[in-house]
C-alpha cells in the first residue's frame, strides 16, 4: 500500500519538486508512518518566494482592504466547515488530545484570521498639518504599505495556531507568505492551501515548503536574497542562527523564542485556583507550551501542602491515546525530543532533586511502545544554579521552591536570562499590580494563565525574543509606513 504524501504547496498547486527528497512523518503515539513528505530543494524554495513576489505585482496587490478582509473571514469559515480534517492531520502531527486541538488549537487557527482582518480594517493612520515659510502649509499623512514576502518559520508545538498567527496578520496587511512548518508537524499547512485555494485566495499569496533548518528548506528561506522580513516562533538558538543569516540583507525580524517561566504563589492565593492553574502551565500540552511554567515558587506557610496537592491533581491525569476522552496527556512529539527531556530528567536525581512525582518513562502498553511517552514529573530541592532551573526543558515538568517574601519571590522570578511569561496567584490586588510591573517578562497573568486577548501586544523580552506581536502591533512589523507630503 503506498502510503500518503504531504506536498509543497505553491502556487496554489501542491508539488513534490525536482529534489526527489523525501522524509517520514511518524506519528508520536505509536511510531506508525502518517505520511511521507516532499522536502523543498533550492529550486521549489525559490519557485515559492518567486511566486509570493508575483502575486504582489497581481490581483492581491491591487485588492481592496475590504475584499482582502473579506476572503480572510472566507478562510476561517472554511477551516471551521473542515474542522475535523484539521482536527485529524493537527493530533496525527503531534499526538496531542482530541480535547485539547478540538477546544484550542483549531478554533484558535481559524480565529486568527477573522481577528486581524478586522484589526486591519479598524487602525487609523497619522495626519498633521504643517506650517510653511510662504504661508500656504502642507499636509502630511502616514500611508500603511505591505512589507512584501515575508518567510515563516513556524513550530511544532501548536502547529496551525502558532502558523496562522502570523500567516494572519502578514495577508491583512497585504504582503504574501512562504511557510516552513517544522519538519514534524507538516500536515495542517499543508492542508490549509486547500482552504486557500478553495475561497479563491489568489495564486502565490500563500505558499509552504516542507523541510530542515540547516541546509535544507529553513536555511534556503532564510538566505534568500528575495525576502522582505522573516518571523519565527521557536528556540532560542534558532533564533540567534536566523538573526545571522539575514544580517547582510538587514531584513527585519520578529522572534518568539525560548522561556523558563516562573509561576509565583502567594499564601493568600486561592488554593484550588492556584494548583489547578499551575498544573496546566507545567503540564499542559505535555508541557511543549512557550508560555508553559517550569520554575515553580511558593510561599513557605503554603509550600508543603501545595506540593502535595499539585502531585495529586496531575497524578489524576490520564495518559494515553489522543482519541481517548478521557485522555489529559498525550505524548511528546518525538523519541529524540523525548530523549532530551529524560536527559533532564537523569541531571535533576544525579543533582540530588527530590522526585515528588515522575521522572521516567510510562507503562503506556506494548502497542504504544513505540511512542514518545514520558512521565509528567515535579521536583523539589535543587539549587538555582542547577541546569534543570536553569535551562528550558520544554516537557511536562516543573521544579518547585519555596520563598518567604515578596522581595525574594521577584527575585527568583526575574534570575533567568529569559523573559517570556509569568503568573502570579495572589488575592491582596495591590500585591498583584506591584509585583506584575517588576516581573521582567513580556506577559504577566495574575491569577490565569494562557488567557489571550488577541488585541493585546505579545512576544518576549531578553532572550526570549524580539518585537511584538497582536492587534495593532502586528501592523508594526507587517507593514511599513510611508509619509506622504503634500504643499499646499
Amino acid at each position: 500500500m503506498t502510503p500518503p504524501t504531504t506536498l509543497n504547496f505553491i502556487g496554489n498547486e501542491y508539488l513534490a519538486g525536482g529534489s526527489d527528497r523525501w522524509f517520514d512523518n511518524r506519528s508520536p503515539v505509536d511510531g506508525s508512518l502518517v505520511s511521507r513528505v516532499a522536502e523543498a530543494g533550492p529550486a521549489e524554495v525559490d519557485a515559492a518566494v518567486r511566486a509570493a513576489r508575483a502575486a504582489l505585482g497581481g490581483p492581491w496587490g491591487r485588492m481592496p482592504l475590504a475584499q482582502r478582509a473579506q476572503l480572510l473571514h472566507a478562510v476561517a469559515d472554511e477551516i471551521e466547515r473542515r474542522f475535523d480534517d484539521f482536527l485529524q492531520a493537527e493530533v496525527a502531527d503531534t499526538g496531542k488530545p482530541h480535547s485539547l486541538a478540538r477546544r484550542l488549537d483549531i478554533p484558535r487557527g481559524a480565529a486568527n484570521f477573522k481577528v486581524f482582518a478586522d484589526v486591519v480594517k479598524n487602525v487609523p493612520g497619522e495626519f498633521f498639518e504643517m506650517a510653511t515659510p510662504d504661508g500656504k502649509g502642507a499636509l502630511n499623512y502616514a500611508l500603511r504599505v505591505p512589507k512584501g514576502v515575508i518567510a515563516v518559520i513556524a513550530p511544532w508545538n501548536l502547529p496551525l495556531l502558532l502558523m496562522t498567527w502570523k500567516v494572519a496578520p502578514a495577508l491583512a496587511c497585504g504582503n504574501t507568505v512562504v511557510v516552513k512548518p517544522s519538519e514534524e508537524t507538516p500536515s495542517t499547512a499543508a492542508l490549509l492551501g486547500e482552504v486557500m485555494k478553495t475561497v479563491g485566495v489568489p495564486p502565490g499569496v500563500y505558499n509552504v515548503v516542507h523541510g530542515f533548518g540547516p541546509g535544507s528548506a529553513g536555511e534556503l528561506l532564510t538566505r534568500h536574497a528575495d525576502i522582505d522580513a522573516v518571523t519565527f516562533t521557536g528556540e532560542t538558538g534558532t533564533g540567534a542562527a536566523i538573526m545571522r543569516s539575514v544580517a547582510d540583507r538587514v531584513r527585519p525580524v520578529s522572534f518568539e523564542l525560548g522561556g523558563k517561566n516562573a509561576g509565583i504563589v502567594f499564601a493568600d492565593a486561592d488554593f484550588d485556583a492556584a494548583v489547578e492553574g499551575i498544573a496546566k502551565a507545567a503540564f499542559e500540552n505535555t508541557g511543549q507550551v512557550c508560555l508553559g511554567t517550569e520554575r515553580v515558587y511558593v510561599e513557605r506557610p503554603i509550600f508543603e501542602r501545595f506540593v502535595q496537592a499539585l502531585k495529586d491533581k496531575v497524578e489524576g491525569w490520564q495518559i494515553g491515546r489522543p482519541d481517548d476522552a478521557a485522555t489529559v496527556l498525550g505524548p511528546l512529539i518525538s523519541r529524540q525530543h523525548r530523549e532530551k527531556v529524560l536527559g533532564y530528567y537523569r541531571l535533576a536525581r544525579e543533582g540530588g532533586a527530590t522526585v515528588v512525582t515522575g521522572g521516567g518513562v510510562p507503562d503506556v502498553g506494548s502497542d504504544l511502545q513505540d511512542g514518545a511517552w514520558v512521565q509528567p514529573t515535579i521536583w523539589t530541592g535543587l539549587p538555582e544554579d542547577h541546569p534543570v532551573v536553569r535551562e528550558e526543558i520544554f516537557g511536562p515538568c516543573c521544579h518547585v521552591r519555596p520563598f518567604d517574601t515578596e522581595e525574594e519571590a521577584v527575585r527568583l522570578a526575574n534570575d533567568t536570562d529569559y523573559g517570556l511569561a509569568c503568573t502570579v496567584w495572589t488575592t491582596q490586588l495591590q500585591r498583584a499590580h506591584r509585583v506584575a510591573s517588576q516581573i521582567q517578562v513580556g506577559i504577566c497573568w495574575v491569577n490565569a494563565w494562557f488567557l489571550r486577548d488577541l488585541r493585546t501586544p505579545f512576544g518576549g523580552s531578553k532572550l526570549s525574543g524580539i518585537g511584538r506581536e497582536g492587534g495593532v502591533h502586528s501592523l508594526e512589523f507587517y507593514t511599513e509606513l510611508r509619509n506622504v507630503c503634500v504643499k499646499l
